[in-house]
Formats: C-alpha cells, structure tokens, sequence
C-alpha cells in the first residue's frame, strides 16, 4: 500500500427489515475491542429533515426511498428568520446523520479511537459504507456531532471517506515520485457549444490544475516535485486509450457532460462518443491510475428510480473494478466552485497530503468562497478503496541520520536557568532542557521526540549559552536548525520560517517543526531562574 496506513475506522450500514430497522457495525478498528454492532430504527424526523434538506438544496427530484417518506409531507421545519434557514437546515441534518450513525457502542468506539490517534499524534481515517443503496443519497459528509461544531469532513484530524468492502484485494506497483496528470474534457453540458469555448475551458482547467501544484512548491514537503499535465479535448474513445497507454498517469482528471446510469452511468467524450462507467474502469485500472476525479454532474449520483440501484454511480463503478481513490460531484457543480475545489485539492494532493486530507482541505475552500448554508461544499463525494493508504505520490524517504555539530561549551551548570518546553495543544506534556541542551527530532534517540513526517531525524536542538551583554554577563537560550524543512517561528502575529540558522529564545516563544500544520511547542523559563539571565 502507498504511504504510511495510519489509524482506520471503517464503519458499514445495512437494512435489516423493510419497515426500517438497520444494523451499525465496526468492520475495521483500531484497537481489538472496537469491532461493535449496533441495531437501531430509522427516526421518522431523519427522513423529515433529509425531504426538507432536499426541498431547499437538492437541483434534481428529491430522493424519497427512506423508511417512512412515502407517508410523509415535505415540511418546512421552524428555522427562525429566513436569512438563516439554509445555515440552520445544514445543520440539522448533520447533527441527525451524527447521533443516528454514532449511537451506542459505535460512539464509543469512534471516542476510542481518536483518542488513540490523538495519542499517537496522528489522524484516523473514518470510512463508512452503505450496503443499502437508498442511503447512499445521503450528504453523510456533512454530518458534524453538534450545532455549531465543524462538519466531519473539514475537520483537520478525522478524514472521511466512503468505502466498499465488496471488492478484490488491491494490487498497486511501487509509489511515483512524480505526479502525471491526464486532463480530459469531453462534450459540454451546453449542446452546440463551440470548440473556442472547449479551449478556453481547457486552459481554464489546466491553469487551475497547473496553480495549485506550483503553489505547492511553497510547502516543505515537496521539493522539486516533477509533474506534467497532457489535455484531452473531445477525443475519440481510441485516442483516449491510446494516451494512457503511452505514459504511467497516476491521477485522471475529466470534466464534462455525464449522466447516471446502470454500470456507472455515461460520460460524454464528443458529441456521439459516450462511454460507461464500467467501459472507462477498464482502461484506468490497466494502465495503473490511482485516482480519478470528475468534475460531471451525477457523477457520484445512483441510478434513481423507483429503487435506488446499488453500485450504479460511477464513482462505485470505477472503485469496485480497482481503482484505489475516485472523487465525484454528488450534484451539479457550477464551474467556478469547480475551478476553486480542483486547484485547492491538486495543491494538496502535489504537497503528498493523502486523498481524504486534500478532499478536506479543497472542501474547506469551497466552504469559505461559497459559504456554508450554499450546497457547493457538500457536493464532492470520495470514495476508497478499504486497502489504499491514500497516497498519491510517494512519501518523502527518511533523510540519513544528521551529525549534531553542536554542544554548549564553557557553561556552569550551577548557573544556567532552568527551561522547558511544552506542548500548546496538551499543556500536560512537558519536557525539560536538562543540562542545558536539548535535542529534538523524530529519531527516538532524541530528548524530545516529534513524530511527524516533515521532521528532520535531527531536526534540530536547545542551549543554552553564556553572553556578553550590555546589562552584565549572563545565559541566553537559543535554538539551532539543522533540518531539512526548516522550523516555523511565531513573530509578529505571524509564522515564519528559518533554515540552518541560529534563533534566540524568549519566554514564551512558539515553534513548530518542519511545518505550519504541525504541533505547536512554546519555550518558558522557570519564574525562580530569571534572576541569573540576562532577559530572553
């Protein structure tokens, strides 16, 4: 598997009597204990909110194969004044999917869990699947534990993801170093659209693509980061074949005409050239593609009819035939939350962030542009497969151990002051500079070890050293980077950055290592020992 398989939760849904009673049980856990079933009804006032949800944010006829719906009217439920009803409705029905998904011994296992990630400074992974298809419909992604709390999946230490367990064992080759994008853009939703139009959207794509992967460069953790984009604008089913059979792309990217659809519905390459969902599974799986994204209505949308109809969405289509990752659109999407979406989640997934956590962050974008009682956020759905990691590029190697080059000399240690560090997000984790020196990094031999991924085996160390200054002689701590991201500082209300070079230390300044997204540390000095400095 790609990357690092970090902690999972997979958690499965299956109706157990026509009349609505369903069954919740832990497919995969991280700990022993956690592998619980739960059996629980389908409330009638769920079923409510999710016909209100549908009446004010669905583009399509509402979904209405839910215990209960056929004898229920469409309800405008009591949402205050109107300017807030959406807000109040996302909300709502968040909170319903959260308490009816996460009850009994199932909430206990999800507490469990991210306290054991939270342990082990880590993120888990929580994939649910639907084995009953008229579930499936439903926004579980903007499921949140309470009002006014983050929905699950822009949350920075749960990543959500949908899954199947009705599938092969995965076979992936070796991890790229590299990020070969193939850009697709069929028939437009507009029929008679001119090929000038195609073009320019093309461009507009491909730039957005382009952007979000430059900017990438900022980001420590991808160093001269190889890519190429190749675009495809209306083509033949052969050339389409042909193209990917000529390079190793690891991620498909198609934005144009789609349609729902038994075997994954259809996308619209040209006009007259269509191509099923379960046709197109066949030729990315055979040339090794590890993710595909669809920027097409329905695309992650069942065939709806009388009955849902399990694994009819292209999305399912394409992970049940192989594929690890595929991302689609749950309804139509206007072009600039496309546009947006696309160039955020390309600049996470070119930074060697994991499948779910771009979705995340590329959501959390369209949250903030388009605002949260507006659907576009809630319209990417990610499906993976229960084996992919989520890695699209391969995590960076571990560097050789560094030497350290550097022990305070000449020090009294009856006289240097007294100092620690501690964590700011666990106030309860401290560690002292004995001896005035402190190392840190991720190899374990270190006295401070941090676990992440962007921090340098030696990342980096504290001393303490003896001064000169214009009040008197005195100590002054200070710490030395050696690493090969560079540590973040915390000047001026803002984060900034230094790289092999030397920092003096305050009371209370705040550091983070390798990254802006890591743990943040702050440096303090014993109240008692201030009197043998000089001011730090």
């Amino acid at each position: 598997m790609h990357g690092t398989p970090g902690l999972c939760l997979q958690v499965a849904i299956a109706r157990l009597t026509e009349a609505g009673r369903f069954a919740v049980w832990v497919t995969r856990a991280p700990y022993a204990g956690g592998y619980v079933h739960h059996d629980l009804e389908w409330p009638s006032e769920l079923t409510q909110c999710w016909l209100a949800w549908q009446e004010l944010f669905a583009l399509h006829e509402p979904h209405q194969n839910l215990p209960g719906a056929a004898q229920l009217a469409k309800i405008h439920l009591d949402l205050g004044e109107p300017n807030f009803s959406g807000n109040r409705l996302m909300q709502e029905l968040g909170v319903q999917l959260w308490n009816w998904l996460f009850s009994g011994p199932v909430a206990q296992t999800l507490a469990h869990s991210q306290g054991l990630a939270i342990g082990q400074n880590d993120c888990l992974r929580l994939r649910l699947e639907c084995r009953d298809a008229n579930l499936i419909p439903l926004p579980w992604e903007i499921m949140q534990p309470e009002l006014g709390k983050s929905p699950i999946t822009t949350s920075q230490r749960l990543f959500f993801s949908r899954t199947t367990s009705a599938v092969d064992s995965l076979k992936l080759s070796a991890a790229s170093e590299y990020l070969r994008i193939l850009l697709v853009l069929g028939e437009p939703d507009t029929p008679g659209q001119k090929c000038l139009a195609l073009k320019q959207e093309a461009d507009a794509l491909q730039q957005a693509v382009k952007n979000g992967i430059q900017q990438s460069v900022r980001d420590p953790l991808t160093p001269n980061l190889s890519f190429k984009v190749t675009t495809l604008v209306q083509p033949t089913i052969q050339e389409l074949v042909t193209t990917l059979q000529s390079e190793s792309y690891n991620l498909f990217l198609y934005s144009g005409h789609g349609a729902p659809g038994p075997d994954g519905g259809y996308i619209y390459l040209a006009p007259g050239v269509t191509l099923s969902g379960t046709e197109l599974a066949q030729a990315l799986v055979r040339t090794g593609v590890i993710l595909a994204v669809f920027n097409t209505c329905w695309s992650a949308q069942l065939s709806l009819g009388q009955e849902a109809l399990h694994r009819s969405s292209l999305t399912e289509v394409l992970l049940h035939h192989g594929l690890p990752a595929v991302l689609g659109m749950r309804d139509s999407i206007a072009d600039p939350e496309a546009l947006s979406f696309i160039q955020s989640f390309m600049q996470a997934v070119a930074s060697r962030k994991s499948v779910e956590e771009a979705t995340a962050i590329a959501r959390q974008e369209l949250l903030t542009l388009f605002k949260f009682n507006q659907p576009a956020w809630t319209l990417p759905i990610l499906y993976v497969h229960p084996e992919f990691s989520g890695s699209v590029i391969a995590p960076l190697a571990d560097e050789p151990l560094e030497e350290l080059t550097f022990i305070p000399t000449n020090l009294n240690p009856r006289r240097f002051p007294n100092a620690r560090v501690r964590f700011i997000e666990d106030p309860e984790l401290v560690t002292p500079v004995n001896g005035g020196l402190l190392r840190v990094g991720r190899h374990p031999d270190n006295d401070l070890v941090v676990g992440e991924r962007w921090v340098s085996q030696h990342h980096g160390e504290i001393f303490c050293r003896e001064t000169v200054a214009s009040d008197g002689q005195g100590y002054r701590y200070f710490f030395r980077d050696f690493s090969r991201f560079g540590t973040c500082v915390y000047v001026e209300d803002s984060w900034q950055k230094i790289h092999h070079a030397e920092l003096p230390l305050r009371m209370g300044t705040r550091l983070r290592f390798g990254s802006e997204i890591g743990p943040t540390l702050e440096f303090l000095l014993d109240v008692e020992d201030r009197s043998t400095t000089t001011p730090c």
